[in-house]
């Protein structure tokens, strides 16, 4: 299975190509694709909400949030309830929170979470379209996505075995860098072109979360988990959907 593939499998819950097992370096490699694939998570978003331009702003951002949710099978939702708990319940202790994001139970914590977080984003995503403002639904994906490459190449993956521990080893890290340096380029140069100076804002605070949850986890890990780097994704999306709007 091609690198691309393997992100869009995992990635999305839309049909994939089955062709046998990766080869780890694919697995690593599929970390270049986060993005790209985030732009074709984008565009569906941004298909789907212009298809209910008819419907109430409120309905329509129901029914938006349902699409991702669908599209995504809900997976970085999980990493922020499992984030949520062991923040809570782990009392600043690495061994303990480590262990609570291990179990496959949801606390207390991760509902609110949970709560909270598909609050703000139905709540985002229902003033844009008042707004009719939709093109932030094209970028924002794939700038959530972007995050995650470049949290493998700047901090340690702490726990072992798995996936995570395969994408963290076999990350081609150069070509990582300059997938995220042409990304970051682009992006400046469309903002300055279209003068749209959202575009650079939304970069740049995509960034911030990006330092912030990061050093979050380090403080806490040492590193970071595969539900860190969920949580990171959905974070991401709801801060930035909620700049698009003010």
């Amino acid at each position: 299975m091609s690198p691309f593939w393997l992100a869009w499998q995992f990635l999305t819950r839309l049909p994939t190509p089955r062709t046998g097992t990766p080869a780890e370096a694919q697995v690593g490699a599929s970390l270049l694709w986060y993005m790209p694939v985030g732009l074709l998570l984008g565009g569906l978003l941004y298909t789907l909400a212009w298809l209910l331009g008819g419907v109430s702003p409120l309905l329509a951002a129901a029914l938006l949030l349902t699409g991702w949710l669908a599209l995504t099978g809900i997976l970085h939702l999980d990493g922020l309830a499992d984030c949520a708990d062991a923040w809570v319940g782990g009392h600043g202790d690495r061994e303990r929170s480590l262990a609570i994001m291990k179990d496959p139970a949801c606390g207390p914590a991760g509902v609110v979470a949970l709560l909270v977080l598909l609050l703000l984003k139905f709540a985002a995503l229902a003033a844009l379209l008042e707004q009719g403002l939709l093109w932030p639904l094209l970028l924002i994906p794939a700038l959530a996505r972007a995050q995650l490459p470049l949290l493998f190449l700047t901090t340690r993956y702490v726990r072992p075995g798995g996936i995570g521990a395969v994408m963290a080893e076999r990350l081609p890290r150069r070509d990582a860098w300059a997938v995220l340096g042409l990304s970051g380029f682009s992006l400046l140069a469309a903002a300055i072109l279209w003068s749209v100076p959202l575009l650079l804002t939304l970069g740049l605070v995509a960034l911030l979360v990006f330092a912030l949850v990061r050093r979050a986890s380090l403080q806490r890990l040492g590193g970071f988990t595969g539900d860190v780097a969920g949580a990171l994704v959905v974070i991401t999306e709801v801060v930035l959907l909620a700049v698009s709007v003010f």
